[in-house]
C-alpha cells in the first residue's frame, strides 16, 4: 500500500533552489497530502480591499510545500505526478494588481474582487449581475527544483514546471516534470479555485486549499519541457494528452509545444513525422495555458485521448 505523508501549512519556502533540505523523504508510490497557503502567505483575507493592495509585500509571494525528495529520482528521469484531489477553501480572491497581467498599461487601478466558495455543492461561485463561474479547482504551480546552482523566483515557470498556470490540471490528471536534480525536491503551490487559459488579469480565484497527490518515476523518460494527461472536463469525455512549450518568446513556446506532440504522436501511433503533424492541424487543440507570468509564456498542444494509444509513452525528445 502507499505511505500517505502530510506537509503543513507552516512548512513552506520562497524560491526554487536545488540547495533546499528536503522536508519530507518519499518513495515511487507514495501520496502526499498538502496544506497549501494562499499565494500571498495570508496578506489578503476576506476583509482586503483594493486600498489595501498597494500593501502587499511581493517577498511573501508563492510560498511553496516542499519540497518533497523522492527516493531514485536522477536527472533525465521523469516525475509522474497524479493529481488525486484539490478541495479550495471556503473563499476566495481575484484582483486586477497594477503593473501586473497582460493589459497592465490599461488597467493601471487596482480593483478586487472576493469569492464566496461556501455551499453544499461548490460547483460554482457566484460573480457580479449573479455570472455564475463554473468551479475547477487546481493547483497553479507544480514544479521540481532547476539544474542550475542559485535561488529561482517562483513566478515566471520553466524547464522544471513550477508556475505553470495549467487550468487542465484537475483531480484526474497526470502531470510528467523533467527531473533536473537527485531527488527531484517537488514543491507546490498556487490554488486556484477556477481559472480561464492565459490568466489574462494575472489572478485566478485564488484560495489556500488543501491538496493530495500521488508519485511516480518513469526512468530516462528524457523530457525537455512538462507534459501532462488531463482529467475528464472542458466538453472531453476522454480528456486529452498535452505537451507543453515555455519560452519567454510566445512562438517558439508555441513550436516546442507542436514538436513535442508531433514526436509523442509519431512514436506512440506509429505513423509519419509529416502525418503526425498532418493529425496536429486537424484534431490538436492550441492553448494559451499562461501568457503573464513574465518573462516565460506556456503553451500546450492538446491532443483528445481518444485519439492515442493508451500505453502512454513519453516523447523521445532529447534536452536541448
Amino acid at each position: 500500500m502507499p505511505r500517505s505523508n502530510v506537509i503543513k501549512k507552516d512548512t513552506f519556502h520562497y524560491l526554487w533552489s536545488k540547495s533546499h533540505k528536503p522536508v519530507l523523504n518519499i518513495k515511487p508510490g507514495d501520496r502526499v497530502h498538502f496544506e497549501v497557503n494562499e499565494v500571498n502567505s495570508g496578506q489578503i483575507s476576506e476583509k482586503t480591499t483594493a486600498e489595501d493592495l498597494s500593501k502587499l509585500d511581493l517577498s511573501r509571494l508563492y510560498p511553496l510545500a516542499g519540497p518533497v525528495y523522492v527516493e531514485g529520482a536522477e536527472p533525465g528521469d521523469a516525475l509522474i505526478v497524479k493529481v488525486e484531489s484539490v478541495k479550495p477553501a471556503n473563499w476566495g480572491w481575484t484582483a486586477v494588481i497594477p503593473g501586473l497581467g497582460l493589459l497592465d498599461q490599461e488597467f493601471t487601478n487596482p480593483d478586487l474582487f472576493v469569492w464566496n466558495l461556501r455551499g453544499a455543492s461548490r460547483r460554482y461561485a457566484r460573480f457580479v449581475k449573479n455570472i455564475q463561474v463554473p468551479l475547477n479547482p487546481f493547483c497553479g504551480v507544480l514544479g521540481v527544483a532547476p539544474p542550475e546552482d542559485g535561488s529561482f523566483e517562483v513566478m515566471p515557470p520553466g524547464k522544471h514546471g513550477g508556475n505553470m498556470d495549467i487550468r487542465h490540471l484537475t483531480a484526474g490528471s497526470t502531470i510528467m516534470i523533467p527531473v533536473w536534480t537527485k531527488g527531484a525536491l517537488f514543491s507546490t503551490a498556487d490554488v486556484h479555485a477556477a481559472q480561464g487559459d492565459g490568466e489574462v488579469c494575472v489572478t485566478a480565484i485564488e484560495c489556500p486549499g488543501d491538496v493530495t497527490l500521488s508519485f511516480d518515476l518513469k526512468k530516462d523518460a528524457d523530457l525537455e519541457t512538462p507534459c501532462y494527461y488531463s482529467g475528464r472536463m472542458f466538453g472531453s469525455n476522454t480528456g486529452y494528452f498535452a505537451t507543453t512549450g515555455i519560452s519567454p518568446d510566445l512562438m517558439e513556446a508555441t513550436k516546442q509545444s507542436v514538436r513535442g506532440m508531433i514526436s509523442f504522436l509519431e512514436e506512440n501511433l506509429g505513423i509519419t513525422r509529416t502525418q503526425a503533424y498532418m493529425l496536429c492541424s486537424v484534431a490538436g487543440e492550441l492553448r494559451i495555458h499562461e501568457i503573464v507570468d513574465r518573462p516565460n509564456w506556456v503553451v500546450g498542444m492538446m491532443m483528445p485521448r481518444s485519439l492515442i494509444k493508451e500505453e502512454r509513452k513519453t516523447s523521445s525528445r532529447r534536452r536541448s
